[in-house]
């Protein structure tokens, strides 16, 4: 389960992006807006953002281009590192935008309260469904880590073996200089009559 909500500032003319490290088949939830400088008046017309959601392999899954505010709800396909990117278009005078982010992962996506509003359940059975949701969360993150510690093994086995190829090589090349300077010294010494 992971939740992110922050405040930035994103100059315009630039982007930021934030990235989240999500499992495959993971319900992910963001809402986002940009905070009004003039609280009494209306947004600044300066005052948008282009985001894109995008994948560890570049599939996007979310695109808005020049909005004040946004939303975005899908299943992940595949795991790894998803990222968000906000741009703010150029303008002169440059402007600071301050955009408020809110991003939901896992069981946290879930609207509980829609849930207990439509299936017209009592607080008990709507603790045990989170409850449920939790250790079902709890259970594909251990078998994910899993699976995460056999490549991670995969890749020390793999790095090990590649690093004693290069000491046995190394030991190789050592013994090898080693014979070319004492060879060289011999027949340097036999020239010049001092053996």
């Amino acid at each position: 389960m992971k939740i992110h909500s922050l405040q930035f500032e994103v100059l315009s003319g630039r982007t930021k992006c934030i990235a989240e490290d999500i499992k495959s088949h993971s319900m992910t939830v963001g809402k986002y807006h940009i905070v009004n400088p003039n609280e009494p008046h209306p947004l600044p017309d300066t005052h948008k953002v282009t985001l894109r959601v995008t994948s560890t392999h570049g599939n996007t899954f979310h695109y808005a281009d020049n909005v004040h505010e946004g939303h975005f709800a899908f299943e992940t396909t595949e795991a790894g590192d998803y990222m968000a990117c906000f741009y703010a278009a150029d303008h002169k005078p440059p402007v600071t935008m301050t955009i408020n982010f809110d991003w939901k992962s896992g069981v946290a996506a879930k609207d509980w309260t829609n849930v207990a509003k439509k299936g017209s359940v009592d607080l008990m059975e709507l603790e045990l469904k989170k409850m449920y949701e939790h250790v079902k969360n709890i259970h594909d993150e251990m078998f994910y880590l899993r699976e995460r510690e056999e490549e991670m093994q995969e890749l020390n086995r793999s790095t090990n073996s590649k690093m004693a190829w290069m000491t046995g090589l190394s030991i190789c090349v050592c013994l090898s200089v080693a014979g070319l300077q004492l060879w060289h010294l011999k027949t340097f010494f036999e020239k010049k009559k001092l053996i």
